[in-house]
């Protein structure tokens, strides 16, 4: 293999999934998507699509969940996907899915190398006082619990991107990432190195999202269950699919369904819109405290690249900080852009996520190809 590798990127999601194939210059010679992938019916789709592919060099995974065994991408083994299955319930949602698709490539395309990499591996890097819980140590100690953080593919790609737009080393940032989709964390990243993030153990914690309720009162949960009666599997059930957004508006829990209702007058909509910018305000401000200052703020993800009211209400809270928004190049705003007054002390930016190229970029490393 040569600079030249070609990539095949397998992106599972809770639901979906997302294939690329990227050429040496990481562009996209080939995709797929389907809208429901659970790892059973919908595997002769992707193998009918790996057969129609003209040249594959490597194969790269996006694993959600590493545990603390898992700290960079590895090659993958028989040994390391068993120990990846394993951490299925800390990523129910995810995970299985992410083995199911490293099991069709294995069998579609047993000869060529994979590669795994996590979502958890770029906090990796969190300190002892962010990635810490206070509960007894003896717990910590014997089930290795502690703030994981996730989307670190993305939350990677898009600060470094991000640095390379204004021109700037990377080194000299502090970053607050917020990349806001389905599911939406924040990442304090400073020196390129992630120092704090919104989401912990799970990827229940931190902002409100549009199925998940995002961080709450452990004793809310704790009353529900043993003074209302409800049992463990429906505030599982109800924490995952039913909150945030959708709890709160109805729906599905999209942002653009949620936009449209406030904009009709619809109350509860109203009310969710709120609450999510609230949190999200909230947030941003409590990352930029763990970095000790702010110098860019980075929007990204299916929410944060497209809607302009998400920002400006996210923005409008944050002058104090020095993140000022033009109005105009928010509204009309396309990727890899920078959306900040002339005159704001912090840059604020919009960025496409392209886990893909981190993957491609991470795969290549770890089989000692360049990259």
């Amino acid at each position: 293999m040569s600079k030249h590798t070609h990539v095949l990127v397998v992106n599972a999601g809770s639901a979906s999934l997302k294939v690329r194939l990227l050429d040496g210059e990481d562009r996209v010679a080939a995709s797929l998507d389907l809208g429901q992938w659970t790892g059973m019916r919908e595997t002769e789709a992707l193998q009918r699509f790996v057969a129609g592919l003209p040249h594959i060099d490597a194969v790269g995974h996006r694993i959600v969940h590493g545990g603390t065994e898992f700290r960079e991408p590895v090659v993958l083994t028989g040994r390391v996907r068993d120990r990846i299955a394993a951490l299925s319930e800390l990523a129910p949602l995810h995970q299985p899915r992410g083995v199911a698709g490293i099991d069709t490539l294995a069998t579609t395309l047993p000869d060529l190398p994979a590669v795994a990499c996590f979502d958890t591996a770029f906090h990796a890097t969190l300190p002892d006082a962010a990635a810490t819980y206070a509960v007894p140590a003896e717990w910590n100690r014997r089930w290795r619990l502690r703030r994981y953080g996730f989307h670190g593919l993305s939350h990677a790609y898009v600060t470094q991107r991000a640095a390379t737009l204004l021109a700037r080393p990377i080194d000299t940032l502090r970053i607050v990432s917020c990349h806001l989709g389905a599911g939406a964390s924040l990442a304090a990243v400073t020196g390129g190195r992630s120092v704090d993030t919104t989401m912990g153990f799970t990827p229940l914690a931190g902002l409100v999202m549009a199925t998940r309720t995002g961080s709450l009162d452990p004793g809310l949960l704790l009353w529900l269950n043993q003074h209302a009666g409800v049992p463990v599997d429906r505030l599982s059930q109800a924490l995952e699919h039913e909150s945030g957004l959708a709890g709160l508006a109805g729906g599905n829990g999209d942002m653009r369904d949620v936009l449209a209702a406030v904009d009709a007058g619809h109350q509860p909509a109203v009310l969710a819109f709120t609450v999510y910018t609230h949190r999200l305000r909230r947030e941003i401000a409590a990352m930029t405290a763990s970095l000790g200052g702010l110098d860019v703020l980075v929007f990204t993800g299916g929410v944060g690249e497209h809607s302009a009211p998400v920002r400006a209400a996210a923005a409008g809270g944050l002058g104090y900080l020095g993140v000022r928004l033009d109005p105009e190049h928010n509204t009309t705003a396309v990727t890899d852009t920078d959306i900040s007054t002339p005159d704001a002390a912090v840059r604020t930016v919009v960025i496409e996520t392209r886990e893909d190229i981190e993957i491609a970029r991470h795969t290549r490393t770890a089989l000692g190809l360049p990259s």
